[in-house]
Formats: structure tokens, sequence, C-alpha cells
């Protein structure tokens, strides 16, 4: 069965799909363009399929290659049978391909080569096959040196059989299901830290099946291993075992099979068992990885689509006690106009001061909101502009608090500096908040995926898969939501399909120099800008108010030709037909198939012209904070407050209320009913409804409680836009490159893909 046949029968997608799909990327094209403009020929494949499909066709290739190379390493040695050959190319699992090879892979200098050095590999055949051995053994005793005894060269035969049986992949397979299923991992605290209080207390004394340990835990306890704290074993049925490495290798019970019965023993206990810990431990880390990485994944998507301030003139304020606070004023473009610092605070108190500051900047700049970072005397200040904008009857203007994760990183990147070189770094944090409420997308591309802290045990993953997988989640966004072609940074234009940072410089580098640009064809004047990165780009980026109406839209140039003959057809400009639903809905569009335009394409053109270029983001609308309650000390048990969701694990999710320290709702208590896992509740940037169950002061920990509130029962029925949405709802909702949910205007995205 060749690779594309392989993988069919694994995703239960079909070969000429998976086919196109190969063929697709291994021309050049990246995964959003295939997903959006080559429908027809993957057969409306999403993203999420089309990286399961590269995923899978990379794995297979790189176990093809292997198995090449093992197959020339053994046919070398003379040792390769046909039979070994076909378990070897039929393979299709990595390490049961590593199993077929062990005995033939080059050692270190082993027990059982010391042995068989010796000359005992005959004796040890002897025994395996429970034959009479006694003859033999004196034989070799009366050749051997005076010191060698029978015991001693016994012991040496079953170090070899030991060996064998070590490598036998039958059993190692055996063994390994064997302990995934029955296995249990079990920590213990180290002596030094017996009588103290630590993070890993509740893994002092801790057992758990090895096939139920959840990532976070699993990654807790690894790091608990490392620091010491605690003693990590793993407890495997080794009776059964045993048994049946037994039934396989001895034939009969007499007394030519107990040196085969000290062997069996020996090879499991010190070969097989810590060889199978160490691939329990990469099995579990592999799968603890994969599940933290998709809970961060989950999160930043939804962070990055989080809802729009829009474009409206900002001032960003980073809070602070003693070093005051950093206030900016931004326009609608996000351009920086105005800073100050006010101190109406402890230990300063200059309120009146800070109220003449800011009254004087407000009526310079008109700003609509003040959005206030989340950190450090954020809700001190929140208090203080509240108090201020009554009094002073700046009743147009809304407070916000913004989430300011990653801005502090931002501030201090070769980035910033390079766009506010005569700024402090507090001011870039303020300008960085200000900006990520007008558009969170664009501003969050410009800081480490890591930095944002919507991950559980993110330094403890694979750096380099978390990187990817958060890289492909940027990527999918940026395209998803579309570009400014005429205002976005080098950093969103980075992520664009088709190009790079290089690439995204060369088109800042020739908008500054020629002004902006008029139509997307003037993309192939840019240094660099060849015709695969246009094809690759072009309907990615928008061109407002520019030379040719199509540019504005999602509509790829590579399809302009087929709405000009539609707008010939019906004896009206494109202009006119855009947004023009009646004339578009009386179009015949199964008239204007080819080749490359099938009705899925077709439908997608229809659908943008009605509204191209539209936002598929929500509007923000902030959670309502209680003024009473800025610090923990404030909480108290009971209580039911209203907060943002900022993080997502598998065991719960954070919810900021207002306190400077957000609170925990453990996935046992985020639903009525049982869940699996808290997505089926909520996600990042959801506005939830909580009550206090407990608070410890002294360990700055909240505990919260989301069972019989208001806020979501059910995943899909969020009140983040102050609505409720049914199931079906929902499901319009998912886009078909992202997986999880996305808060948009509903109708808008029906609208979108409608007929898809």
């Amino acid at each position: 069965m060749d690779i594309i046949q392989l993988i069919a029968a694994d995703t239960k997608i079909n070969p000429a799909q998976i086919n196109q799909v190969v063929t697709l990327i291994n021309d050049g094209n990246t995964i959003p363009f295939i997903a959006r403009y080559r429908k027809e020929a993957t057969g409306n494949l999403d993203e999420v399929e089309i990286r399961l499909i590269r995923d899978q066709y990379d794995y297979m290739t790189e176990l093809e290659e292997r198995k090449k190379v093992i197959l020339s390493t053994i046919e070398e040695q003379g040792k390769l049978t046909d039979e070994l050959r076909e378990k070897i190319t039929s393979t299709i699992k990595k390490q049961v391909l590593e199993d077929l090879y062990l005995p033939y892979k080059p050692k270190k200098r082993t027990r059982a080569t010391i042995a068989k050095e010796m000359g005992l590999e005959p004796l040890a055949e002897l025994m395996r096959d429970q034959k009479e051995y006694s003859e033999w053994l004196q034989e070799y005793l009366k050749s051997a040196d005076e010191e060698t005894t029978e015991t001693e060269v016994r012991q040496r035969a079953r170090d070899i059989i030991a060996e064998w049986i070590s490598e036998d992949a039958e059993i190692k397979e055996k063994i390994r299901d064997i302990c995934w299923a029955n296995g249990k991992i079990k920590t213990e605290v180290q002596s030094d830290y017996k009588d103290q209080k630590t993070k890993f207390e509740i893994y002092y004394d801790y057992s758990e099946p090895i096939k139920q340990i959840p990532a976070h835990r699993y990654l807790a306890v690894r790091r608990g291993e490392e620091e010491s704290v605690l003693k990590l074993r793993f407890d495997f049925p080794e009776e059964s075992i045993i048994e049946m490495i037994s039934e396989k290798w001895i034939n009969r019970q007499d007394s030519q099979s107990e040196d085969l019965k000290l062997a069996v023993e020996d090879s499991y206990q010190r070969l097989l068992s810590p060889s199978i810990e160490v691939e329990i431990r990469v099995m579990l880390k592999t799968k603890a990885d994969e599940d933290s990485i998709k809970v961060f994944s989950d999160n930043l998507k939804n962070l990055l689509l989080a809802p729009l301030g829009g474009s409206k003139m900002i001032m960003g304020i980073d809070p602070g006690f003693k070093s005051g606070s950093k206030w900016v004023v931004v326009d609608e473009t996000g351009k920086f106009h105005g800073k100050g610092v006010i101190y109406p605070v402890p230990p300063q108190n200059q309120i009146e001061q800070a109220k003449k500051d800011l009254s004087e900047a407000l009526k310079k700049y008109p700003c609509k909101y003040i959005c206030i970072g989340n950190g450090t005397a954020s809700r001190e200040i929140m208090s203080f502009i509240k108090q201020f904008l009554a009094e002073k009857g700046f009743s147009t203007i809304q407070p916000v608090i913004v989430n300011e994760s990653g801005a502090s990183v931002y501030s201090a990147s070769d980035i910033a500096r390079e766009e506010f070189p005569e700024l402090d770094v507090s001011f870039r944090g303020s300008i960085s908040i200000a900006r990520r409420f007008q558009d969170p997308l664009a501003e969050l591309v410009k800081i480490d995926p890591k930095a944002i802290g919507v991950g559980q045990y993110q330094h403890d993953v694979n750096q380099k898969k978390l990187k990817n997988s958060l890289d492909e989640v940027v990527e999918s966004c940026v395209n998803y939501v579309g570009v400014n072609l005429n205002t976005a940074s080098v950093s969103l234009l980075s992520y664009v399909s088709g190009m790079n940072k290089t690439l995204a410089k060369n088109v800042v580098d020739h908008r500054n120099e020629n002004g902006a640009f008029k139509e997307r064809n003037e993309l192939i004047n840019v240094k660099r800008f060849g015709p695969k990165s246009f094809q690759q780009a072009a309907g990615f980026l928008r061109i407002q108010g520019g030379s040719n109406p199509l540019d504005q839209s999602a509509v790829h140039p590579e399809n302009y030709p087929i709405v000009l003959k539609m707008a010939d057809d019906i004896a009206i400009p494109v202009s006119d037909l855009i947004r023009n639903e009646q004339k578009l809905n009386e179009i015949n569009i199964s008239k204007y198939q080819t080749e490359e335009a099938g009705m899925l394409t077709l439908k997608d053109i229809i659908d943008e012209l009605k509204k191209p270029g539209r936002d598929p983001r929500g509007i923000f609308v902030g959670a309502k904070l209680e003024d009473a309650i800025t610090k923990i000390e404030d909480l108290e048990a009971g209580m039911e407050l209203e907060g943002t969701v900022t993080n997502l694990t598998n065991f719960g999710a954070f919810v900021d209320v207002g306190v400077h320290h957000d609170g925990l709702v453990h996935l046992s208590e985020m639903s009525d009913r049982f869940i699996k896992e808290p997505s089926e509740i909520c996600s990042v940037g959801d506005i939830v409804k909580v009550k206090v169950i407990n608070v410890d002061i002294a360990r700055k920990r909240i505990g919260l409680s989301m069972k019989s509130q208001q806020g979501p029962s059910k995943k899909g029925e969020s009140t983040k836009k102050g609505r409720k949405h049914s199931k079906k709802e929902t499901a319009e909702k998912r886009h078909p490159g992202l997986t999880g949910k996305i808060d948009v205007d509903l109708d808008r995205l029906a609208e979108k893909f409608k007929g898809l």
C-alpha cells in the first residue's frame, strides 16, 4: 500500500483529495491559499484537514526513508531474510520499525557481547532451545581459565538470551501495550522537602493509571522531579509480563528450563523494564506536549480573533503606583500623537493635577475610549478615571480594562524600538495597550506568541513544535481576516500567505517610497515579489479606495475575468455590481464554471461581492467589574461577579474579576453537567459570570465556580456580546480553516459562508 492509500485509510479522506493536497503543497502553495482558493481541487477540505494530510505525509515519507536505510544496513550484514524484509516494509509505525532493527543495530559493548566474545553463543542457543548442554559446558570449562566457574559461564550465556529476548519486537510491542493499559505512575516527596509546603504538595503521595493521567498533571510531576522535589516511578504489572514472555520463550517446564526462566526474569528487570519506562516517559511527554500545544493554540486563536474596539482615537494607560501611570493617545490608524504621566494613586496621590492633565489631553484629542492595562494599579486607575469622567462631563468616553499580557515584551523589542525610537519603553507599552484594543490581531502579531501567556506549562513542552503550531495559528488567523495592504505593519504582512519578513519589509519600504498602493497588481513592482508570491498573497491583501473596486474584496485576481464577464452580461460596471445583492442573486453562476473555477469558487465570489472586505470579528463589549472590588482582600466566598476568561488549560479556566490576580474555575466547577474539557464551556476572551467559593490571600489564590451561573452553561452560549447562541449558531461560527469558536457577527458570517 502506498503512502497516499495509507493516509486515506487513517484519515478517512478520499485518496484523490489527498493526492491533490500533496501535489499543491509540493508545488509551493500555502495551506491558507489551498483552503481558500483551491476548493475544487481538494474537494473543499479545510485547513485542519489539509494540515493533517501534510503532517501524515511528512511522517510516512520519513518512515519510508528510514526503512531504506535499515534494509540496506541489514542486507550489508547478510542477515536480511524475506520474512524480515516483509515485516520492515509493511510496518507503518516508527517505533515498531526501530524494534525490528534493534537486533541488527550496531551496539556498544554489553554483557551479551562480552559473552559472545568468550564463545558462549552456542551454549546460549542450547539453553534457548531447552536442550541438554552439560557435555558442551564441561568441554568449554576444560579449555577455559582456571578461575572460570560453571556458574559464571551459565550466567554469561543467560546474558546473551536476555538480550535476545529484549530485542524481540513482538514481545516489546506486547509489553508496551500491557504497561500502558495497566501500569501506574507514582510520586512521593524527596526527604528534604517532606515537611515543606511547595507547589507540588498535592503530589507528595500520588498515584494514577498511566493511560489516564492528563497532560497538565504529567508535566507537573515531571517538573517536580526535575526540581528534585518529587521522586517519580512507574509501577508495571511484572508478574503478568514475565508470564507473557515465558509463554513464548519457554516450551516446557523441566530441568532444562531453569536457566531460561532466569534469563526471562533478568531480561525484563535489567533490560526491558528500564527501556519500556523510557518509552512510556517519551509517550507521555509527547502526548502531554500535543495536548498542551493544542490548548495554547486554541487560546491564542481566540485571543487573536477577539472583538475589535475599532478605528477610533484611543487613550492608552499603562497603570502604576510609585512610577506613575503613563498615558498616550493614538488616532484611528494607530498613529502616536501625545503622551504624559499622571500620579492619582498612592503614594503620590496627585489627584487634582492628574485631572487637569487628562482634561487638557482629552480636549485636544477627542478620544472615544480610555484603555487601561490590567496590571498593577489597574483597578485603582479605573476607579479614578470613572470618577474623573463623571466629574468633568466626558460622558461619551468609555473606560475599559485591556489585557496587557506581552505588552512589556513588545516595549523592549526591536520592532518597538524601530517604531518609536524616541519613546521610553513604558510609553511604548501604553501604545500597545491602546492599539490592541483597536485591533488585537494587528498588534499581537508583533509579540512572540509564547509571551502572551495563554498556555499551560508552555516552557515544559517541545519548543520547536510549540513555535511551529503557534506560527500556523497566527498565519491562519491573519489570512482568515485579511490585511489592509496600505496600513499593515511588517509584522502583520509577514504572516500573509506567500510572504515572509523580508518580503513584508520590501512591501512596506516600497509603500513608504512610492505612496499607497492603488491596485494589487502594483505588488509585482516590489523587490523580490514574483508571480508565485503574488498568486499566494494577493487574495488576502485588501486595498480600500483603490483604482480597482475588486481589490477591496477577497476575490482573487485570477478570478477577476469571471466578475468582469458577469458585469458585462448584465450590462453594469463592476463597481455597481459590488454590494448589489439583487443583481448578484439574479446571476446564474453555473454558466461561468471553468475547469479551475467550479461552483464552490463561484459561490465564494458572489458572497464576497455582496459584502466585500468585511471583517468577521465582532465588536468589543467588556465585562462589568464591581467598583467596590479592586483587590483580593475585597473578595468573599459567595460573591457573584462578572469577569473575562484570560486563559484556558486542561484543568480549568482562569478568569479576571478585576483584583490583579486571576481566579481559577476548576474543571469540576465549570458546569452542572459532566464535561471533559473547559473548551466545551468557554474560550479565552469570553465574559462569564462566576461565584467566589474560596480565597487564599496568603497564596494569592482565588477559587471560582460557574455552576448554576448565568455565564456559559455550554459552549456556544457565551455572554461575550450580551447575547446567547444556539448550537446551530455556534456551528455557523466555525471557520472552515480553524478549529474552535470564533466570536463574530453571526448573520454576516453565515452569509459569507452560505453554501459551502
